[in-house]
């Protein structure tokens, strides 16, 4: 179990971290105002070196989500309320972000930034690209904050089974002390015997006396 959350958690933090190098591009068309057309430029050149990179990065990236969405599946067959709960969430955040970079964002990339004219950072940019260079933008904060969620559900999972795992202990420490304290009690009760030989001159001495 702790294997597969490892391996959950370390592909999810691998893909928020590519996702991140996004922010050079993003950072001027989401958090600047106004966006300008120098602005822009510069992102879809961003996106324009994406476009054009070796396509082996793709086939790994596609081999790494392939590898988590596994894993997280392989966790479900478990069918226990945590892994439901929790991964089910998981695999939700994480299929939704896989569909979105598959249908919107990459098909932007690859049909409309492997070219770009011929331009000057202050010439205006053509409303196809400034469009969207924009919604690249929103795609991909879109997918960290999946993704982010899929860490966030991650570490509620090992925290929940951590606070059962140390209730069990407490449970079992308990039903270990009470026969430990039960055979103490008996020990400390001596054991009472009449016997005859002992009782008959005694009641012989006081019925002479008497």
């Amino acid at each position: 179990m702790g294997l597969r959350t490892a391996v959950v958690v370390c592909v999810t933090s691998f893909l928020l971290g590519a996702l991140f190098t996004h922010w050079i591009a993003d950072s001027l068309t989401l958090w600047k105002s106004p966006v300008t057309d120098e602005h822009l430029w510069i992102a879809a050149s961003y996106y324009s070196i994406l476009a054009k990179g070796p396509i082996e990065i793709l086939y790994f990236l596609a081999a790494v989500v392939i590898l988590g969405a596994t894993t997280i599946l392989w966790s479900l067959n478990d069918l226990r309320a945590g892994n439901i709960m929790f991964d089910g969430g998981s695999i939700f955040l994480f299929g939704m972000t896989t569909i979105m970079y598959l249908n919107a964002v990459l098909p932007n990339i690859f049909s409309l930034f492997s070219t770009l004219p011929i331009h000057q950072l202050k010439d205006p940019i053509p409303r196809t690209l400034r469009v969207a260079t924009l919604e690249l933008a929103s795609n991909n904060l879109i997918c960290s904050v999946a993704l982010t969620g899929v860490l966030a559900l991650q570490a509620g999972r090992f925290w929940a089974e951590s606070a059962d795992d140390d209730e069990d202990d407490f449970v079992m420490g308990e039903q270990e002390d009470v026969p430990a304290k039960g055979r103490k009690s008996r020990a400390k009760t001596p054991d009472i015997s009449i016997r005859d030989d002992k009782v008959k001159p005694l009641l012989q001495q006081r019925v002479q006396a008497s």
